[in-house]
């Protein structure tokens, strides 16, 4: 679970190949503009294009579905991801999954709750907020969700503890403080996050397919530094025929791609019986990295929802005390609240939806329904919700209003009875449009400053430390740390806003976590 560049425009606004076959657009004096322009805003036909404001925003129904399918198709991984995460950090007794009382969340509950929070929170994304945002539970906070369990408290005690952070979060929105922080990022930085938010993108793309691993000192390429075996030759030739396609500018060069290399996927599955990177027995260098891309025998499932309603509010308080739990509500809510100022303004840019300050118009409702999706995250016991980076494969397909969202929701929920198909499309097939998304933000680094280093140094670790670190969090941290101190040094002190010192001391806090916890 996360802007755009100094200038005004959108992050669509670099004129590079668009996937929906819009002309580019020109750049004149440095301001950005949309991908896609295709003159004056149209009328409203109906009620539909009225409430979702279709015409207004350069779009059509058509590609609002094509948008909505292509982000499901790109996220529908998490269904089958976030219950492998919440049940393979071993706990006190060695047991994966298990929390500090030895219980073990049912794997096939997480996924029909991941599924259904997901269809439901993304439909009210879609209905409230009107923008082409998909939610679903967070990465990287599950996993720290999962460490909590696996040393410190229960999965009801620790599930309570994330609604009581998408409590606060709420909070923050219904006060303007969240909304404030946002627009109080100084347009710098939120150019730096765009751009860094692409090459993060792009270093998931690469790591799902295999292409980066961990390696000695730190990643390594491919298998034994060649691209081997056949999940890694699907991943190829996806990206070269969503390339393709892209620059041809073909009308869902996206969505194309993804079911052309899944269907590519299947076929070589079932010649060559490739099998999973990690099964029963033991690792293979060569299988797919998550699911292997079978016809499933069982196509319908029957969901367990059993999970929803299990938790505890204040029984991690209970456990290991006021200020200990406070600090992991702390954490959890740092990654939540600044994952999501990275998301949205990102997703934005790229659909040229910003206004002249590099703001998110309107975005009250979406900042709402992200806080209560780490709520209801916590209530389902699969960890918070919150807006997804993948949305922007959808908007670079032409997503552009809320439409996309009910699609993607509806997908979503669908998948609940149909997880089983869900599993077919490997990630292989996907993290090609993830590539390219990749590299249709980065376009956005031509309008940062790059004559002044107090501006160029923030810009710097904000970009670097999102992909490196693997978290929007710690690259906005860093930018935002740095920017407040080189302002500072360079006699610019009033150019800083106030949210900013405030944003600056608690990034401070959130960094030392680790010892402020040991101390508690």
């Amino acid at each position: 679970m996360p802007h755009k560049s100094s200038p005004s425009g959108g992050a669509g606004a670099s004129g590079a190949p668009v996937p929906d076959g819009g002309t580019p657009a020109d750049v004149s004096a440095g301001t950005p503009t949309p991908r896609r322009s295709e003159g004056p805003r149209g009328k409203p036909r109906n009620g539909l294009d009225r409430y979702f404001e279709i015409s207004a925003r350069r779009s059509t129904v058509s590609r609002e579905l094509r948008g909505g399918l292509t982000t499901f198709f790109t996220m529908a991984y998490i269904v089958v991801l976030n219950p492998i995460i919440l049940t393979s950090i071993a706990g006190p007794d060695g047991t994966p999954g298990a929390d500090v009382e030895g219980t073990v969340l049912p794997f096939g509950s997480i996924a029909a709750v991941t599924a259904l929070l997901a269809g439901v929170l993304t439909l009210l994304m879609g209905i409230v907020g009107r923008y082409p945002f998909a939610l679903a539970t967070g990465l990287g906070i599950n996993a720290l969700v999962a460490v909590f369990a696996a040393t410190q408290l229960s999965w009801p005690e620790v599930m309570g503890l994330v609604v009581l952070e998408g409590l606060l979060i709420t909070v923050l929105v219904l006060t303007g403080f969240r909304r404030a922080v946002f627009a109080a990022i100084p347009a710098q930085l939120k150019t730096a996050i765009a751009v860094g938010i692409g090459f993060f993108l792009a270093i998931i793309g690469l790591a799902d397919a295999g292409v980066i691993r961990p390696g000695n000192p730190l990643i390594s390429f491919g298998v034994g530094g060649q691209l081997a075996g056949w999940p890694m030759l699907v991943f190829v030739v996806g990206l070269l025929l969503s390339s393709l396609l892209v620059v041809r500018k073909v009308k869902g060069a996206l969505l194309i791609g993804i079911v052309v290399t899944t269907v590519l996927a299947i076929v070589v599955e079932a010649v060559a019986e490739v099998g999973p990177r990690f099964g029963p027995d033991g690792e293979n260098e060569r299988g797919w990295a998550l699911q292997v891309p079978a016809l499933p025998d069982d196509v319908v499932g029957s969901p367990d929802f059993s999970l929803l309603g299990n938790f505890s509010l204040f029984g991690g308080f209970e456990r290991i005390g006021i200020v200990a739990a406070l600090l992991i509500v702390f954490s959890i809510m740092i990654a939540d609240f600044f994952d999501t100022v990275g998301t949205v303004t990102a997703v934005g840019a790229e659909g040229g939806m910003l206004d002249e300050d590099r703001n998110l118009p309107k975005s009250q409702p979406v900042l709402l329904v992200d806080s209560l999706a780490a709520a209801a995250g916590g209530a389902g016991s699969v960890s918070s919700n919150t807006t997804y980076i993948e949305s922007t494969a959808g908007v670079a397909d032409g997503a552009r209003t809320g439409l996309a969202s009910i699609v993607t929701g509806l997908l979503f929920l669908v998948a609940v009875f149909f997880t089983p198909l869900v599993a077919v499309v490997p990630s292989e097939a996907a993290a090609p449009a993830l590539v390219i998304v990749g590299a249709l933000m980065i376009s956005q680094i031509k309008h940062l400053a790059w004559d002044d280093m107090s501006l160029v140094i923030p810009a710097f670790l904000t970009i670097a430390l999102m992909p490196f670190t693997y978290s929007i969090t710690n690259g906005i941290g860093a930018g935002v740390i740095s920017f407040v101190l080189l302002r500072v040094a360079v006699g610019r002190r009033r150019e800083i806003h106030p949210l900013m010192w405030v944003v600056a001391v608690l990034f401070l806090v959130y960094f030392a976590l680790e010892p402020l916890q040991q101390l508690f």
